[in-house]
């Protein structure tokens, strides 16, 4: 009896409004079965009534058309997915931009990204705001990506005895943000160029903050106690603390969960077809007959058969249009040109050429 192989990713996602009138989180995942390789892309929308679900759909719906454009050249372009990365997300910040200054009643809508990309068993991201990416490996859990929020200052504080640490939990200003896609300049943005490989049983959680209203060591605990299960099973679980919890206060949750498989060997890789590359030759060719009205109301198959072997592949009948100069063929690569600075820090910041940064409320 055949049985199909295992796949290298157990991917699962899940959503959940939460105590809040409207779901303002974007979710995207993409993990083809015998693909080595996948794509996730999470937005929290801020802003409420400025739209906050508006913006988190065009950043995640941005980010994701970029990535998945590029994806053909993710394993023999390894090197260049952080500049895919930071250009998707240059690209929604403009977006949203163009957005506002067309809808001025949305002025002040944003959102939070992460995207992360996946290949065999090398992780990058991208991330801006406070969204999280967990990491969890052998019973420990851990951050991996920077908090753009006021949190990690507010538990500096309590680590340093300056705040009370149940001041510290509750603190108004904890889910203020210090970097957003607001279609101004973003201020800081985390990109690591060097990917973070992964071990086989490792799980890997794309999150939105809605999901630390859990305490980090509950979902490290439900993590441990079903790192055995299939992803879903997982995902349901952590859905269930959620509810569990019933805080009338429950921001809108959504997440995905990345279980490592296997770490074989890639048996079948898959690249992207050579730029103005034509099979002249195949007899799988798809091809393109010109029929005229009396054919289309009453087709003889024998007729089309016979007329489609007269047609070239490289010269179907498509409608005539007038001659255009033949483009120059290029390898394809990013379209657009990305600037990244380099901060003292070794994080990556990206640039949008409009006014100063802002500090923008959203979250809990």
């Amino acid at each position: 009896m055949w049985r199909s192989p295992e796949p290298r990713f157990d991917v699962a996602s899940a959503i959940c409004q939460g105590g809040r009138d409207y779901q303002e989180d974007a979710i995207v995942t993409d993990f083809p079965f015998g693909s080595d390789s996948g794509l996730v892309v999470l937005a929290d929308g801020m802003g409420g009534h400025a739209a906050g679900d508006v913006a988190s759909k065009i950043v995640v719906t941005e980010v994701f058309s970029e990535l998945k454009f590029e994806s053909a050249n993710f394993a023999d372009f390894e090197k260049d997915i952080p500049q895919y990365l930071t250009s998707s997300a240059v690209n929604a910040n403009a977006v949203v931009r163009d957005h506002v200054a067309a809808h001025p009643d949305t002025r002040g809508m944003g959102a939070t990204l992460v995207s992360v990309v996946l290949i065999e068993n090398r992780m990058y991201w991208m991330s801006i705001g406070d969204s999280p990416l967990y990491h969890f490996r052998n019973g420990k859990m851990q951050q991996l990506n920077e908090d753009h929020s006021m949190a990690p200052q507010i538990d500096f504080m309590v680590k340093s005895g300056m705040l009370d640490p149940e001041a510290g939990k509750n603190h108004p200003d904890r889910n203020c943000l210090t970097s957003v896609i607001l279609g101004d300049r973003v201020a800081k943005s985390d990109c690591p160029k060097k990917p973070f490989e992964l071990e086989v049983g490792d799980i890997v959680v794309v999150s939105s903050d809605g999901l630390q209203y859990l305490e980090d060591e509950k979902i490290q605990k439900i993590l441990y106690r079903y790192r055995r299960k299939k992803a879903a099973e997982i995902a349901g679980y952590l859905l269930e603390a959620i509810e569990s919890l019933a805080d009338p206060d429950q921001d809108n949750c959504t997440f995905s969960v990345i279980k490592l498989n296997h770490n074989k060997p890639v048996i079948r890789a898959i690249h992207a077809k050579p730029a103005g590359l034509v099979d002249e030759h195949s007899s799988s060719v798809t091809r393109v007959v010109e029929l005229d009205d009396a054919e289309l109301e009453a087709p003889d198959p024998k007729k089309i058969a016979a007329r489609a072997e007269k047609v070239e592949p490289k010269e179907a009948t498509l409608p005539k249009k007038p001659k255009e100069p033949a483009p120059e063929i290029k390898e394809v690569r990013p379209v657009r040109q990305v600037h990244v600075k380099q901060r003292q820090d070794k994080t990556q910041e990206v640039e949008a050429t409009e006014p100063p940064a802002k500090i923008a409320a959203g979250g809990k």
